[in-house]
């Protein structure tokens, strides 16, 4: 087994790294030019490092950094500064997600993973999660200004509506963490398959440590990966719900 690791080098990626290593698996990693990564990671015999911009590679580039990788996890995002946010490319999680399932769809059948790190501001229409009204008002005010939300809005629903059950060679699955915090080890989390918390007036905590461990869990389990195929499950802390 080998695993494809996209934003590898963000808080979040870097835990799912280490977490795939933790179970010995192979870990293609793909990261920034002017990347740092921490040693543990950079020197390790299991992970294979490609540098570059996501957006700026060619469809026979994308091609070889998916090739021999049975699961995709994408970590990324944009950085929370001012170009971060509202430089270009705007659409950096769902152009990646999109070009990644449109090129595995010409390749001969063979069934891959694709893992894609969301946010409890998406709300999956498919599952019946339904807004208030003051949330609607917020998130379409948000749809506006920020363009990473819009960014994460469209890659998820580009899996739920566009991709659905039917894709020959993908099978999905968005996590959905609310408000990530750092912790140094896991801790106890619930999974649930839509939101239990409003994530703008009673936001939950997530660590990304508990994200990266249910990511890998995903990849290594066959049981709970069918428990949560194809759905968008939500991630909490036990500690903060």
């Amino acid at each position: 087994m080998k695993a494809l690791v996209l934003g590898a080098s963000g808080a979040t990626g870097r835990q799912v790294v280490r977490q795939l290593i933790k179970r010995q698996i192979h870990t293609r990693i793909h990261i920034r030019e002017t990347a740092v990564l921490s040693e543990d990671i950079h020197n390790h015999s299991l992970v294979e490092i490609v540098k570059g911009s996501i957006s700026e590679l060619t469809d026979t580039d994308m091609s070889a950094l998916l090739q021999d990788c049975t699961a995709i996890i994408s970590c990324l995002g944009h950085n929370i500064t001012f170009k971060g946010m509202y430089g270009r490319p705007r659409y950096l999680v769902f152009d990646a997600i999109k070009r990644i399932t449109e090129l595995v769809n010409k390749e001969p059948a063979k069934k891959r993973k694709l893992i894609l790190m969301s946010t409890t501001a998406y709300t999956n229409p498919l599952a019946g999660e339904k807004n208030s009204i003051a949330e609607r008002m917020i998130f379409s005010f948000l749809m506006l200004i920020l363009p990473p939300h819009r960014d994460n809005v469209k890659a998820a629903n580009h899996l739920v509506m566009t991709t659905g059950h039917e894709h020959k060679n993908i099978d999905w699955i968005a996590v959905r963490p609310d408000s990530l915090i750092n912790e140094t080890e896991e801790t106890t989390y619930e999974i649930y398959e839509s939101k239990v918390r409003s994530p703008l007036f009673n936001a939950g905590k997530t660590s990304r440590i508990n994200v990266s461990h249910f990511m890998a869990e995903l990849v290594t389990d066959d049981a709970k990966w069918n428990q949560w195929q194809y759905k968008t499950p939500v991630i909490y802390n036990k500690d903060y719900l």
